[in-house]
């Protein structure tokens, strides 16, 4: 993983993207339809707004934070999906502006965070730079929804070189998921992020490798694309699973996409 400030500073970047992209929006549009089922626009930006709420919260006041989870014990995704209706997801522009006050607030409490920490979070206390990751991977998640809907193409960067680190992290997810035993050795990972520049990790003469557009990566872990229309290979037996289950974040692996559902 890298520092705290790098994270902060690019977490903060791709944040923006979800400004970028539904800034002037018509109102009408924040209930288009996004892949996710059942979740439109608006709900994709309100989810995110909580997200980064719970974080701040996190970082902030502990107290708040665990009275704050401990409503949400045994259904935390019920608790997630019943928190949209705290937002005004039929004023897209109260909407807007509560994202931007709880996404900065969330941000600000991260990057004041000591490095050194542990942000008390959901299972294990996290720290800073990693739940900032965590952020990353949410953001890159629900923002690709929203792009989706909308038609519109994210810009990637190697920003996304935190996801491929915290999806690496978080390599047993998908297992979990799925109630499977996970293997105990590390595979080989050989990405190329969108500057061209490799991101590697695992032991060189491992058998079981993934490879490919980090890109691909991304959009396989956050379940955003299927794996038949990306680029990602595995070589091992195993590897080879694990591209099936791969998901970087806890709980239910969701529905996914469909091959060819994006042309």
């Amino acid at each position: 993983m890298t520092d705290l400030k790098t994270v902060i500073a690019d977490l903060t970047a791709e944040s923006e993207q979800i400004d970028r992209m539904v800034e002037g929006l018509p109102a009408d549009r924040w209930a288009d339809p996004t892949p996710a089922p059942g979740w439109t626009v608006a709900d994709q930006v309100a989810h995110l707004a909580f997200i980064y709420r719970l974080a701040g919260t996190a970082a902030s006041d502990a107290d708040a934070f665990r009275a704050l989870t401990e409503r949400a014990k045994g259904d935390f995704d019920g608790a997630v999906n019943a928190a949209l209706g705290d937002y005004p997801r039929a004023d897209p522009g109260r909407l807007l502006d509560r994202w931007r006050a709880e996404r900065d607030a969330g941000i600000a409490a991260l990057a004041a965070f000591p490095e050194d920490g542990a942000v008390p979070w959901l299972v294990n206390p996290l720290p800073p730079a990693i739940l900032a990751c965590a952020g990353i991977m949410e953001t890159f998640a629900h923002g690709q929804d929203v792009a989706d809907a909308l038609g519109l193409r994210p810009e990637r960067t190697d920003r996304i070189e935190h996801l491929v680190g915290f999806a690496v992290l978080t390599r047993d997810f998908g297992y979990e998921s799925h109630g499977l035993t996970p293997p105990d050795f590390t595979f080989r990972y050989e990405l190329t992020l969108p500057s061209g520049r490799s991101w590697e990790f695992g032991p060189e003469d491992a058998a079981d490798r993934v490879s490919g557009p980090a890109e691909d990566f991304c959009l396989l872990v956050t379940r955003r694309r299927n794996r038949a229309d990306l680029r990602v290979k595995a070589e091992g037996a195993e590897a080879d699973r694990w591209l099936d289950i791969a998901q970087a974040y806890r709980g239910p692996a969701g529905a996914g996409r469909e091959p060819g559902q994006f042309g």
